[in-house]
């Protein structure tokens, strides 16, 4: 594509990123470890407990120079949205679709240079700290590494993991995934419960083998 038919960002992303930028540098966030200078992958983050998370990461990765993406509804991409939704980082899914949410993510890593995709990975801020399996599923199909984001609400201090190479076995990668978030807050309970989460699926897989 030639440089005169790039589309300029829209001025409300350009309002929405300064602002969160701002209100980032304001709230004193300091990051503690860097991200990962790598084109493509998938950022697992937790904990989720507040809205204002998406916030102080979006301005984290902004510092780091990454403009994150994020899952959302296709119908959030039609109309005076659509540009928007684009601009912020959008990757719209289409329940509708034959191709599961996992296809269509992948298919989006497939087309673009560089993505870092940004998912929640309890699912919801009422989680009590077991994680989806989504983000590892994605990782595999798109054939990226996994780069895992800590947060401290209390410290105002966040930090990423090196890049992990998802393998074949869930249960074995989560208890990795486990033990270095427990190196970085050992005493966060929903810490505890992925770890538990993990060992337990290893066992199952014992059981069944």
């Amino acid at each position: 594509m030639s440089q005169a038919n790039v589309r300029k960002p829209t001025l409300l992303s350009r309002i929405v990123r300064r602002t969160i930028w701002v209100i980032y540098r304001l709230q004193g966030w300091k990051i503690d470890t860097r991200l990962p200078h790598i084109p493509k992958f998938v950022i697992a983050g937790a904990p989720h407990t507040s809205n204002w998370d998406f916030v102080f990461f979006t301005g984290a990765t902004a510092e780091e120079g990454v403009a994150p993406s994020f899952m959302g509804k296709h119908t959030l991409f039609q109309g005076f949205m659509r540009n928007f939704m684009f601009d912020m980082g959008g990757v719209p899914i289409d329940r509708t679709k034959r191709a599961n949410y996992v296809e269509q993510v992948a298919e989006a890593f497939a087309a673009a240079d560089k993505l870092a995709l940004v998912i929640a990975a309890e699912g919801t801020r009422s989680s009590n700290g077991e994680w989806k399996s989504g983000f590892w599923h994605i990782a595999r199909a798109a054939n990226v590494p996994i780069v895992l984001a800590w947060v401290s609400w209390k410290s105002r201090t966040l930090g990423f993991s090196d890049p992990i190479t998802p393998s074949d076995d869930y249960a074995a990668d989560l208890a990795k995934i486990a033990a270095w978030f427990r190196s970085k807050r050992p005493e966060l309970e929903r810490y505890r419960v992925l770890e538990a989460q993990a060992q337990r699926l290893i066992e199952e897989g014992k059981a069944t083998a």
